[in-house]
C-alpha cells in the first residue's frame, strides 16, 4: 500500500509514509500545535507553549501507526506536503482515525475529503469493518467533515479527557461488526 488513486488531473496525491519522515514529523507537529492552541485559547485565553507542544507530540506513540496494525497517510497538493491522517486497528474489525489534518493554506480544496477516503480505504486493507474517531466540539470543521462523510455520533469508546464527540462509520457497505 503506497499510493492511493486520486482523480486524473488532481493536484492531490496521498501516500503511506513512515511516521518519522521529515514531512510526517512536520505535519504531526503542526497538527498538534493547532489543536493545542485552539484548546488553550478557548479554555485559558492563551496559546500553547513550546514545552507543551513538545510534551504532547512526545506522548503520542508513533508505533501505533506502523504496519501491520497501522499506517500514516500524507497528502500532497502540487507535490508539497499538505495534510496527514493516521489509521490504527483497535481490534480485529475496528480501526481508529487519528491525527486528521490539512494545512490551513490548503483547506477548501478537496484534500480533507480525499484524505478521509484514503484513510477509510486503508482501514479496509487493514481488515476493519468500521472506523471510529474522537474529536472536540470546538473543532467544528472536523465535526462537520465527519458528518458530511457519513459518520454517525456514538457513545464514548474510551475515556480521553479531551475527547468530546465520538463517531463511527461502517466500511465496505456491510453491517457494522458487533
Amino acid at each position: 500500500m503506497s499510493e492511493v488513486v486520486v482523480p486524473l488531473r488532481s493536484p492531490w496525491s496521498v501516500t503511506v509514509e513512515p511516521v518519522d519522515s521529515p514531512d510526517a514529523v512536520a505535519l504531526l507537529r503542526e497538527y498538534y500545535t493547532e489543536v493545542a492552541d485552539r484548546y488553550f485559547l478557548l479554555h485559558e485565553g492563551r496559546r500553547s507553549t513550546p514545552r507543551e507542544i513538545a510534551q504532547g507530540v512526545a506522548e503520542y506513540p508513533g508505533a501505533a501507526l506502523l504496519p501491520p496494525r497501522g499506517v500514516l497517510l500524507v497528502a500532497r497538493h502540487g507535490g508539497e506536503a499538505a495534510g496527514c491522517a493516521g489509521v490504527r486497528l483497535l481490534d480485529g474489525r475496528t480501526a481508529e482515525l487519528k491525527r486528521m489534518f490539512v494545512r490551513a493554506g490548503r483547506r477548501g480544496r478537496g484534500g480533507a475529503g480525499l484524505l478521509l477516503g484514503a484513510a477509510e480505504a486503508a482501514a479496509v486493507r487493514l481488515g476493519a469493518g468500521r472506523i471510529r474517531l474522537d474529536t472536540r466540539r470546538d473543532l467544528v470543521e472536523a465535526v462537520a467533515l465527519y458528518r458530511r462523510h457519513g459518520f454517525a455520533e456514538i457513545a464514548p469508546y474510551h475515556d480521553d479527557p479531551y475527547a468530546e464527540v465520538f463517531f463511527e462509520k461502517g466500511l465496505g457497505g456491510g453491517p457494522l461488526p458487533g
